[in-house]
């Protein structure tokens, strides 16, 4: 096979996806989880047929038969396209209003064709000026678009894009969503919406047990302790049944009828019915006497055992526990706190965050006491003020700073709003800058596909509408420096908010457009997938390679690793070559499949290609030695604090090891973290490198034997490495050089 031989995917994946979904819609309890995976089937069977039939090319960036890679596909998991448009479909409703507002046919057609008419254009116009509309998918600014074209005078420009979406006019939704809101400022971004929060708010329900609890405690304790006050009526001479006061049988009536009531009204506890329980031996006795048969004989014993531990009813003892109880049991649940919550958020719209959180989680007032007989005072749990904090606007790192963002991927996530923003100061149009930033956060959402052979994913400058509006762009330096700025703000967040992961694909994404508007050249790499590597990498990654050597030729990081960096800056002397029409460095291949000791393949065990990918990581430090110096991120913390955080992540990873049927995930992140916490070290002086070793080695000592047997050759390498030694000359056996690939399984797995 070629070079450039075509790789493709087979049908094997997306088979096994259809037979879990299966599994899961045949079986699951929750009639929701089964009918989500019934349209996973559909999904995914409609990614077979399009496969088998041949209209659909999974692994090329343009998958569907017919349309073009501007175009978003629906996406699966794993990248697969089933062959819809993300933008195609049924009519939404706001399309079928704005066809009756129009007076013409519910088609997407002649909706395209009606706002291309004077009348439409006008009304494309006051959404402009208004930017009360949300785009959704990215195709739904491109009449927007259109229309500001034309308004601008660039008629040219504007019949271009027409040409180019016009023949998927009946097909995809061109047309944006008008909202009630005006634009946000796009210094702030949020993780959810109020009405997204409140979904998760009124999900929220009393667990089982706890349900059984409170009923126990103010439905049946309270009954047990009648039924034994009525059989202590009977008591003579110490033998319970020996007189049948007045009344008793009457009354006794009344206690069985109001049982058999109160067990249809509450189902939750059952103790009620276990014979074994005095409560139920209680009952039944009176029942029998009531029918003229012979109680149980463990009547007596019920009764006696009773009034030991707790003393008979009334009695001060009995009347302080039960007092207790009720108090316990007064107590709100989370069902209904969560009421209360949702009360609150009713008068804020559904897709709007919240611009404080303090209002809606303050303890309950006297007001929804009377409303709600929820005890005033009550506090809300902390689960549920971290529900209601998600929707909280804020600058990101305040998001950061206040736990919203828990990972590198939902700061990820979050990311495109702010980069949106700044991308859209290059217009100085202010109502274009409010189009081209919506419809950067639609493309933002759009899922990467699957692909081989060295494609990239689609960039949003492919976009047609986008293009066309290119042109408009500032020429100064205004835009370039403000994206100088954020870039920097960012990269330094990522690193002071989660200074043990990796930056995620997503990140550098965005990482990589503000570098782009910023005019910094710097080569930024994403995480290659493992199981479908081609062997090779791209000539960026050799570029990033002798960046990482510029910063760090003759640190305790080319020490720890046995790099020789001034070899990798050689790579860029060697000859660069093109496959599947990219440049890749034959040097930098070579290299990276000698460090890890596998033969040179095209398409190798995926175990093999993770070990190649690692050493490719590790050359380049993936991405920190652009953040540290070309992007210049200079993390307030200090390198030494962000070393000892990301020890700690890798100590908190090591411990998912133990015991875990599937750990190499576990292994492999925590390898990573490990290499973020050298690479932090290396940044810092001789003084602070022995603190802070002297701190690991503490740490550590703290943590679980399992994690020390485990991490203890790891700190035993840096020890030996940072005194001078070297990990490939046998002089240290007991220490270990930490990486998270490894073939024929991981030393971890057989240590603890």
């Amino acid at each position: 096979m070629s070079d450039d031989a075509q790789l493709q995917v087979g049908p094997g994946y997306a088979r096994t996806q259809v037979a879990k979904a299966l599994v899961t819609a045949a079986s699951h309890e929750d009639a929701d989880t089964r009918r989500r995976a019934e349209e996973r089937i559909d999904r995914w069977l409609q990614v077979l047929s399009g496969m088998a039939d041949g209209t659909l090319s999974i692994g090329s960036r343009t998958p569907v038969e017919g349309l073009p890679a501007w175009v978003t596909p629906e996406v699966v998991r794993g990248g697969f396209a089933t062959g819809n448009a993300a933008a195609g479909g049924p009519l939404e409703p706001y399309e079928e209003e704005a066809a009756r507002r129009a007076g013409v046919p519910a088609e997407r057609r002649a909706l395209f064709g009606h706002y291309l008419t004077d009348e439409g254009l006008a009304e494309l116009g006051e959404l402009l000026d208004s930017g009360r509309y949300q785009v959704t998918v990215p195709e739904e600014a491109a009449l927007l678009t259109v229309a500001w074209l034309l308004r601008a005078g660039d008629r040219a420009a504007a019949l271009d894009v027409l040409e180019e979406i016009g023949p998927f006019a009946d097909r995809l939704r061109f047309l944006p969503r008008p909202t009630g809101t005006p634009p946000r400022d796009a210094a702030l971004a949020h993780r959810w919406t109020v009405g997204e929060i409140s979904g998760r708010l009124a999900a929220k329900r009393t667990p089982a047990p706890i349900a059984a609890q409170r009923e126990a405690l103010t439905v049946w304790n309270p009954f047990a302790d009648e039924l034994l006050a009525h059989w202590l009526e009977t008591v003579r001479d110490g033998r319970v049944g020996a007189v049948e006061p007045e009344g008793w049988r009457e009354r006794g009536e009344k206690l069985i009828r109001r049982y058999r009531r109160l067990a249809e009204e509450h189902p939750h506890c059952g103790k009620h019915r276990n014979p074994k329980e005095n409560l139920a031996i209680l009952r039944t006795a009176l029942e029998a006497v009531l029918e003229d048969r012979e109680p149980p004989r463990l009547l007596r014993h019920a009764v006696d055992s009773m009034v030991a531990k707790r003393g008979a009813p009334g009695s001060p003892g009995h009347a302080a526990l039960r007092e207790e109880q009720a108090a316990q049991a007064a107590r709100p649940t989370h069902h209904a706190l969560a009421q209360i919550v949702l009360a609150r958020l009713s008068a804020i719209p559904g897709d709007e965050p919240l611009p404080a959180v303090e209002p809606f989680i303050a303890p309950v007032t006297d007001d929804e006491e009377r409303r709600t007989r929820v005890p005033a005072g009550s506090q809300l749990p902390d689960s549920m003020r971290r529900i209601v904090a998600d929707a909280l606007e804020a600058p990101i790192d305040i998001l950061v700073e206040r736990g919203v963002v828990p990972s590198a991927e939902v700061l990820a996530e979050l990311t495109p709003q702010l980069v949106a923003g700044t991308t859209a100061l290059a217009y100085r149009d202010e109502a274009l800058r409010t189009l081209m930033a919506a419809t950067y956060r639609a493309f933002r959402n759009r899922r990467s596909l699957l692909l081989l052979n060295l494609e990239h994913q689609v960039r949003i400058g492919e976009l047609p509408w986008v293009e066309a509006v290119a042109r408009h762009r500032r020429r100064d330096g205004t835009t370039r420096e403000s994206a100088r700025t954020v870039l920097r703000q960012l990269g330094e967040l990522a690193l002071q908010g989660f200074p043990g992961t990796i930056l995620p694909n997503p990140l550098i994404g965005e990482l990589a457009t503000l570098a782009r508007q910023a005019g910094v050249d710097v080569p930024l790499t994403e995480e290659l997938a493992a199981d479908i590597f081609m062997g090779t990498f791209t000539a960026k990654f050799a570029e990033a390679a002798r960046l990482a050597a510029d910063l760090l030729e003759g640190t305790l990081y080319e020490r720890y690793y046995g790099i020789d960096y001034a070899a990798v800056r050689e790579l860029g002397d060697g000859p660069l070559r093109r496959k599947h029409g990219k440049r890749v460095s034959a040097g930098f291949d070579r290299l990276c499949h000698s460090r890890a000791g596998v033969p040179a393949q095209r398409w190798g065990p995926v175990a093999q290609n993770g070990m190649v990918i690692e050493q490719a990581q590790i050359l380049t430090t993936h991405n920190l030695a652009a953040l540290a110096g070309p992007i210049g991120a200079d993390p307030a913390p200090g390198w030494d604090d962000l070393a000892r955080r990301a020890f700690t992540t890798a100590c908190r990873l090591v411990g998912r090891v133990h015991r875990n049927p599937r750990p190499l995930p576990a292994i492999k992140d925590a390898a990573y973290a490990w290499r973020q916490a050298l690479f932090f070290l290396s940044l810092c002086g001789l003084k602070e490198q022995i603190a802070v070793t002297a701190w690991i080695q503490d740490e550590l000592d703290r943590q679980p034997g399992h994690v020390v047997a485990r991490l203890d050759p790891v700190v035993a390498g840096l020890r030996h490495v940072l005194t001078g030694g070297s990990l490939d000359d046998g002089t240290a056996p007991h220490a270990r050089r930490f990486t998270g690939w490894q073939a024929g399984g991981h030393w971890m797995r057989q240590v603890g």
